[in-house]
């Protein structure tokens, strides 16, 4: 059986590739526009190696600060905690040094954090941009609510699968 994914952000769409080439384009209408001489050769030269710098970026991104909640477990950034170790995430106070998950010292700029206490009695902070959604997925889970190809998930839960 395959993991159903309850909540998932991927950490920077592929679309962000694009805005090298479209500055380009901007930059060489804006030259056709002011009636000098346009350096197509040198605007095509800009957009590649503009969306060339980027795709580390946007690799980097999705690789490090994407985020998945499934039936499996909760994987965010290079760490994956399984279901079964995940006791609660209501109620849950963050102590001072709490680990974060994901493998950096601290949570991510623009993402919330959420302390989420494991099996074992430690508590660990998890992260989103949409704290509540990440919540509630995990909360399914620590219940053991969701079962793999069982069908319970309600229609319109999961907010980042309408966006996909």
């Amino acid at each position: 059986m395959t993991a159903r994914t309850l909540y998932a952000e991927p950490g920077v769409g592929w679309t962000a590739l694009i805005w090298g080439p479209l500055f380009a384009v901007l930059g060489a209408f804006a030259e056709l526009a002011t009636g000098g001489p346009v350096h197509v050769v040198g605007w095509l030269m800009i957009g590649f190696a503009l969306c060339v710098l980027t795709m580390p970026w946007v690799y980097a991104r999705r690789r490090f600060l994407s985020l998945a909640v499934t039936t499996e477990g909760l994987r965010q950034g290079r760490e994956t905690v399984p279901a079964e170790k995940i006791a609660s995430v209501t109620d849950v106070g963050a102590p001072v040094g709490a680990r974060v998950l994901g493998g950096g010292w601290s949570v991510p700029r623009k993402y919330d954090e959420l302390p989420v206490e494991l099996t074992d009695g430690t508590v660990v902070l998890a992260w989103a941009r949409d704290i509540e959604a990440l919540q509630t997925a995990l909360a399914r889970i620590a219940a053991g609510k969701p079962a793999a190809g069982t069908g319970t998930e309600e229609p319109g839960e999961n907010k980042a699968d309408d966006r996909n």
